[in-house]
């Protein structure tokens, strides 16, 4: 059978080459008789293994020495705990809310201490993102966090937030890896690996040295410090092996690619063949206003819940998979991630237009 188009939000669809490699390696990792799935994370095979992913992904976003990477299980919804018990000093943080992420996070932080909405847009269904040059920030605001590209509803921080030299934290889940990153911007930037990276399971969490202490909520489980991992090299307990093995080799490809300065002109051309039909189509339209939309997820709709369906039923027979819009909104989404060739895009956008001669 030959390989569909998956614009699936994540699991996400993985670079062939990479697919290839791993298939390769299957049954026998590099001579030494075994499947990386069966290999002792003790062993000097596996620590080369993830010393040569952090590197990798150093080298890709320029992070900085003062910086810890953690590969950690839980995914990004565990991080929605572990930050505030982590970062809570003085039981105070804000929180922009825009998309159901950011929102589950705030809600979590909220059985921590204090957790501030400072601005939203959910009187929008979170079509856009806010104004956030000038912000009623808390004085004791232990830090302030966003979700910077919105899965569900396809909005992207353009800008990041003025938090008046409160810490940045920042969930990157869809937008990771997509383009290039200034890490010190942030005290955390963090990201569930599934959508533009690898397989589910894990989560990759870049964490500040100075934020990493003993000095944590009370009644903190050992497993949600950062300490914890951070002094273990992460690996205080099991990690998730095939994991990082997978994403050390999205790494490698992303370099050969030539960085991410060569991938966000990448995403940046896919998603401009997408969004210049939505606006010119007489049948589909995008959700989101045009400045602060998603080079990652672009959510559009026909107006017509019968006519949405039938797109659905019809683009998965033609070899489109993964098409219909998240339950919570409805209409159609198509994640364009990394892995996504061009060709998808554009036979994607060949499929709507008929779609559209047909049933105009």
């Amino acid at each position: 059978m030959s390989r569909v188009y998956n614009f699936s939000a994540g699991p996400a669809v993985l670079p062939e080459e990479v697919l290839r490699e791993a298939q390769e390696e299957m049954m026998d990792y590099r001579g030494c008789g075994m499947s990386v799935m069966e290999m002792s994370h003790r062993s000097k095979m596996f620590q080369n293994i993830i010393d040569e992913a952090e590197a990798d992904i150093r080298e890709l976003m320029g992070i900085p020495s003062n910086y810890k990477v953690l590969f950690l299980q839980g995914g990004a919804s565990l991080q929605f705990a572990m930050i505030p018990m982590n970062l809570m000093k003085n039981r105070v943080a804000d929180y922009i809310v825009t998309g159901q992420w950011a929102k589950k996070a705030y809600q979590e932080a909220q059985k921590y201490g204090k957790a501030n909405k400072i601005a939203s847009s959910e009187d929008k269904t979170f079509s856009y993102i806010p104004d956030c040059s000038d912000l009623p920030i808390s004085p004791d605001a232990d830090y302030v966090y966003i979700c910077e590209n919105n899965t569900i509803y396809g909005t992207k921080y353009k800008q990041l937030p003025n938090t008046k030299g409160k810490l940045l934290v920042a969930d990157v889940s869809s937008c990771f890896l997509s383009e290039p990153v200034d890490v010190t911007k942030y005290g955390i930037i963090y990201g569930g690996v599934q959508k533009n990276i690898g397989p589910a399971g894990m989560v990759i969490s870049i964490v500040r040295d100075d934020l990493i202490t003993d000095d944590v909520l009370e009644g903190t489980p050992t497993m949600m410090k950062f300490k914890t991992h951070a002094d273990a090299g992460s690996m205080y307990n099991t990690p998730n092996c095939y994991c990082i093995y997978m994403c050390g080799k999205v790494f490698k490809w992303l370099k050969k690619m030539g960085g991410l300065e060569v991938m966000k002109q990448r995403n940046e051309e896919k998603a401009k063949i997408l969004y210049d039909f939505l606006d010119e189509s007489k049948l589909f339209h995008g959700t989101v206003v045009p400045e602060d939309r998603s080079p990652m997820n672009v959510p559009f709709v026909t107006g017509n819940a019968e006519l949405d369906a039938k797109f659905v039923k019809e683009s998965k027979e033609a070899g489109f998979e993964n098409l219909k819009g998240h339950r919570t909104v409805g209409g159609m989404r198509a994640s364009i991630y990394n892995a996504m060739p061009k060709e998808g895009v554009e036979a994607l956008v060949a499929f709507m237009k008929k779609f559209e001669e047909e049933n105009l």
